[in-house]
């Protein structure tokens, strides 16, 4: 059994973007977890904004609901991961971050899929942006996979997350410090309230002299500084702030009638981001013309990040699909 592996490259050739940027070469890489491709049913796992295609491994982001014997068990699935080229994970930099939208990564990923002669997935599964490009594959191409798991995400941006996604690429135009600036921001947006309040219950750090809370936001603020690059949160900011299966393609019940996935949406109670008014009003459309879609929560106080705190929760919620 092959569990891991370095990241392969593919070379995409004459790509046109949505808004019309031609690139005569674009590099996709990938990294494939568990089983050989072709040897089991083959889960596509999206990965969010600061992520990469390494989903389990010394190093994954992933690795409390994907593994072997966990809820997705790479005993019995294979885990296929793409990185969204400019992530900064391979290598590949992409400058021009407004050229792109969340669709053309969707299109990118199914060239990726044709590419490796993949007829269908077994599932997607993705949250935050991630979910957002699956939202996007699925639409782009409605028999692609038997399940379209998107949590903590939505089929579109809303005004609301395109507000904060605008602050972010203000942060990241305009600041001195603008990777650590701009995540001590996204902080706040991750979390919530309550989910401070439970850490940090207003104590102080007597060494710095500040509040914990903002020692805190300061350290992941140079955390990230450390391994991200400034040109890949512009990107894939530009991706949050993009999703919309709808643009210039027909309505929500047009597109998403014809996806012939199960599509399981589970939303998150606390989340600042997709809020879960917006997922439930996704469901009760999708309700009206499938009969293969389920709605579930996860109970959290800690925001947007509960997908990746939540374990035991998200392991229940997907149980009956892996």
């Amino acid at each position: 059994m092959k569990l891991e592996n370095k990241p392969t490259s593919i070379t995409l050739q004459n790509f046109t973007t949505e808004s019309g940027a031609f690139y005569a070469t674009l590099n996709l890489s990938f990294q494939v977890f568990g089983p050989a491709l072709h040897t089991a049913p083959i889960v596509l796992v999206n990965h969010a904004l600061t992520g990469n295609s390494q989903v389990v491994g010394e190093s994954g982001w992933w690795n409390d609901l994907i593994g072997e014997d966990k809820t997705i068990d790479t005993n019995k699935y294979t885990i296929l991961a793409f990185n969204v080229p400019g992530n900064g994970f391979d290598d590949t930099i992409i400058e021009n971050y407004l050229d792109f939208n969340t669709r053309d990564i969707a299109k990118i990923f199914i060239q990726g899929i044709h590419f490796l002669k993949i007829k269908q997935l077994y599932a997607i599964i993705g949250g935050s942006v991630g979910g957002g490009i699956a939202w996007e594959i699925a639409a782009l191409e409605p028999k692609i996979t038997q399940h379209l798991i998107p949590i903590a995400t939505d089929w579109k941006s809303t005004d609301w997350l395109i507000a904060n996604c605008f602050l972010q690429e203000q942060i990241l135009n305009n600041s001195s410090k603008p990777i650590e600036d701009a995540r001590i921001h996204a902080m706040l947006c991750y979390r919530t309230p309550e989910s401070f309040k439970s850490k940090f219950q207003r104590t102080t750090n007597e060494e710095l002299a500040i509040f914990n809370i903002e020692s805190w936001l300061c350290h992941h603020g140079e955390k990230l500084q450390k391994r991200f690059q400034l040109s890949s949160y512009k990107l894939m900011n530009q991706l949050l702030k993009t999703i919309d299966i709808t643009r210039n393609s027909g309505s929500f019940e047009e597109i998403a009638s014809k996806i012939e996935a199960a599509i399981h949406i589970i939303g998150i109670d606390s989340d600042l981001f997709f809020t879960v008014s917006e997922n439930r009003a996704t469901y009760e459309e999708l309700k009206k013309y499938k009969n293969n879609v389920t709605y579930q929560e996860i109970v959290s106080i800690h925001g947007h990040d509960a997908f990746l705190i939540e374990y035991e929760q998200l392991d229940n919620l997907l149980a009956s699909i892996f």
